[in-house]
């Protein structure tokens, strides 16, 4: 195990979990077994944390009725290691040697990909412990834990060295915290000229005030969605600068309307449809690179 994931290791709940807020979050996450994450990871192994891209095989809904949730859910799986296989299209150009972190890790998913992709060194961290021993269960599983390690650890205070990393991401996971400090604390890992790539939900200023149906999201996940401002805002403040947009939104809407038609839809994806259709939430992709 490399020094860096070594220097990772021991450290005390209060120094993770500073606030009420923060440990109510790991409390959803640490008794989280939601079939929508579970079923769909057993697939092949890869647990996502988040959702999908693409259009899906109408195929899937005609074929025979006992077959028909097996199916639905092989492709919803699809669409999100799509999503996944997306954000790391933009990392930029990695090499072996490099280090990347998974900011906010999830089952692991994202990370275990980057290192089949790269062969590099990634860490990821987490403030849920049940997360973080179950992805490091399955780097074991798949005989890369020397490189693929996951950390019980705060993305805003993850006690790396400075500079040490050519590359963050984060799918899913800025609405949990203060995009200033977070943004502030990649920019202090990330190398000159090392990139940051985030896959999020962000309300739409455009719109006025979040909506209702961004509301419900919040109040599903206990998070706190930010407005698409901020997180340019909060990225030009820590020295990191965009190089690309994409809107993704029109992208992922499909995967909202077969979820919707599962057997693991949980009461959500009425209010993201609702809140994508109508424009006051948007599902961006942001690329930038520290300078």
């Amino acid at each position: 195990m490399s020094r860096i994931s070594t220097q990772m290791e021991d450290i005390a709940m209060g120094d993770v979990l500073r606030t009420d807020y923060q440990k109510s979050v790991a409390a959803y996450w640490n008794a989280e077994k939601d079939p929508v994450n579970i079923r769909l990871g057993e697939v092949d192994g890869l647990y996502h944390h988040h959702y999908g891209l693409g259009e899906y095989d109408p195929s899937v809904l005609a074929g025979p009725a006992e077959t028909r949730e097996q199916r639905i859910i092989e492709e919803m799986h699809r669409l999100e290691t799509a999503q996944a296989e997306v954000l790391l299209d933009h990392l930029g150009a990695i090499k072996p040697a490099d280090r990347l972190l998974d900011a906010g890790s999830g089952r692991g998913g994202t990370s275990i990909m980057a290192n089949a992709r790269f062969g590099c060194h990634v860490d990821g961290v987490s403030i849920s412990e049940q997360q973080v021993a179950f992805a490091n269960g399955q780097a074991e599983k798949r005989g890369v834990a020397d490189k693929v390690r996951f950390h019980f650890r705060n993305m805003l205070d993850t006690r790396l060295d400075t500079g040490s990393r050519r590359s963050i991401w984060t799918n899913e996971t800025t609405m949990y915290v203060d995009l200033f400090d977070l943004f502030a604390e990649f920019s202090r890992l990330l190398e000159y000229g090392g990139r940051y790539v985030c896959i999020t939900g962000c309300s739409n200023d455009v719109t006025g005030l979040r909506s209702k149906a961004v509301s419900k999201i919040d109040e599903h996940y206990t998070c706190n969605i930010h407005p698409r401002s901020e997180y340019f805002k909060a990225l030009a403040a820590n020295n990191l600068v965009p190089i690309q947009v994409i809107d993704l939104t029109p992208d992922t809407i499909p995967y909202w309307e077969l979820r919707a038609q599962s057997s693991v839809a949980t009461g959500v994806e009425d209010p993201f449809l609702t809140a994508y259709k109508e424009g006051s939430f948007h599902y961006l992709l942001i690329v930038a690179d520290r300078i």
